[in-house]
């Protein structure tokens, strides 16, 4: 990510917290790289299970030029998409988590790797979300996949 990209992007993160100032100084010293900043003000995340995220977040980046952001925890166990706010308290699927207004995640400094999460698709700064009828497209075209490799390998 390029320096200005990096910045715009740390400017929109940080305009959630309750002191961006302070979120940004969190970021710097924070040995991790993370801050924990509220959902549900300019996006909330769905939380998909590790099998399923990757292959959709594969899925989505074939429906859209540049996809919103997606976290990924540590081995990609679970993979976050920001979408619009209010998108969680909506949300009907099984196995999906959502993050919503009253909770709380952990995030990166954009630009940069950490232990425990990592940014798939940083955020561009713009605002640019995942549109929840496509990602919902998305995760039903990649389970679909799943579904067929797993007969298949079940059929050996």
């Amino acid at each position: 990510m390029s320096g200005s990209g990096a910045r715009t992007a740390v400017e929109w993160l940080a305009s959630v917290a309750p002191d961006p100032d302070a979120c940004r100084r969190e970021w710097q010293r924070n040995p991790l790289g993370v801050a924990l900043l509220p959902a549900g003000r300019r996006w909330d995340v769905l939380i998909l299970p590790g099998e399923l995220g990757c292959p959709t977040l594969d899925v989505l980046v074939r429906l859209v030029d540049r996809p919103g952001p997606v976290l990924a925890d540590f081995g990609e166990s679970r993979t976050g998409f920001f979408v619009p706010p209010g998108t969680a308290a909506r949300w009907l699927g099984t196995g999906v988590r959502g993050a919503g207004h009253g909770t709380w995640i952990v995030v990166p400094f954009p630009g940069c790797a950490t232990g425990g999460v990592r940014w798939l698709v940083p955020p561009d700064g713009s605002g640019t979300l995942n549109d929840a009828s496509l990602l919902e497209l998305a995760m039903h075209e990649a389970a679909g996949r799943l579904a067929r490799e797993e007969r298949r390998g079940g059929a050996r």
